[in-house]
């Protein structure tokens, strides 16, 4: 069984057992948390889909890390200006790990 969750401004389609990486939660490392945004549960022909969201559907998981990801180096340049302005940015994530899909 599969499901589509909204999440973070994203949506994501998970399995049970699956690892996932998606915008930092406000949850500590080995908390459970429910995810109630299900767009779509679907297994084989059985599909589900709300409008926008399905009621009573949810999906369970488990926080698995809380991190920052590889920096990005944004470098604007001006040529024969003498102007050049460099800036990073680590964006933050949660890492969780889906545990149940619950229609």
């Amino acid at each position: 069984m599969y499901a589509i969750i909204a999440t973070g401004g994203k949506q994501y389609r998970v399995k049970e057992g699956e690892k996932l990486r998606v915008e930092k939660l406000s949850a500590e490392v080995g908390d459970k948390i429910e995810l109630d945004q299900v767009l779509l549960v679907g297994e084989g022909e059985d599909v589900k889909i709300g409008a926008p969201y399905l009621k009573g559907a949810k999906v369970t998981a488990i926080v698995a890390a809380n991190g920052r990801g590889d920096k990005v180096k944004i470098i604007k340049f001006r040529r024969r200006k003498h102007h050049r302005k460099q800036m990073g940015h680590r964006q933050s994530y949660t890492e969780i790990e889906i545990t149940g899909i619950k229609a």
